[in-house]
């Protein structure tokens, strides 16, 4: 049974550790056949996070800059490299069993690149894959490449937790203090910057989870 939780605007640690309290619970409750999976809808306050694997040296702006600003940087266990959430980022962190689901680890990074590509279609934002680069894009392989959605994922026994960072209405400025996700010659865009208009957060989580539910056997 998957419960969608709209958290609503909660810092990054205290989201960070409900995640790991419940998936220590999926874990514990793997082979009942009522385990209750979560997905957790949320936006945070600015925060810039590094994966596991990331790459200090793609944060351009020191740590005290960031504090004087009252920005956090936390190193995290997730996959991927160095990524931003902020106010107007839809934030989704699925807690599934992927073993129940039968789901490899990048079949369910795919599947979240669905779940993204079909949201975005509902405003007419045509989403991509690109190799080796894990997300949704829009232009792909043209000089105007740009990222909509940052993907970074952590399993333990086959039950995830982190996600994924959906720019929606986003404030894009944050993003010139890194080399988002590592890349240094790919820009970041939102459904904001692509439509011209500010979109409604609601509907989006809403969009989001109808999709992530239907993808999800």
């Amino acid at each position: 049974m998957l419960t969608v939780k709209d958290l609503g605007l909660v810092p990054y640690r205290e989201a960070w550790e409900l995640q790991k309290s419940i998936q220590a619970d999926v874990i514990t409750d793997k082979n009942r056949e009522d385990t209750e999976e979560h997905l957790l809808l949320v936006e945070h306050p600015p925060v810039f996070t590094l994966g596991r694997h990331g790459h200090a040296e793609n944060m351009l702006v020191s740590e005290d800059a960031l504090a004087a600003k009252g920005i956090e940087f936390v190193r995290i266990e997730r996959g991927g490299d160095i990524t931003f959430h902020g106010p107007g980022q839809l934030v989704a962190y699925p807690i599934i069993d992927l073993q129940r689901h039968h789901l490899g680890v990048k079949d369910y990074v795919n599947m979240l690149e669905e779940a993204v590509i079909r949201t975005i279609a509902h405003y007419g934002i045509t989403g991509e894959r690109v190799d080796g680069a894990t997300g949704v894009w829009i232009d792909k392989g043209l000089p105007g490449e740009r990222k909509i959605c940052a993907i970074g994922v952590k399993c333990t026994r086959f039950v995830t937790m982190h996600g994924l960072a959906l720019n929606i209405n986003t404030d894009l400025h944050y993003f010139g203090a890194i080399n988002p996700c590592g890349f240094i010659d790919k820009g970041v865009t939102s459904v904001r910057q692509e439509t011209g208009k500010e979109a409604d957060m609601q509907e989006a989580k809403e969009l989001f989870a109808a999709h992530f539910r239907e993808l999800l056997k």
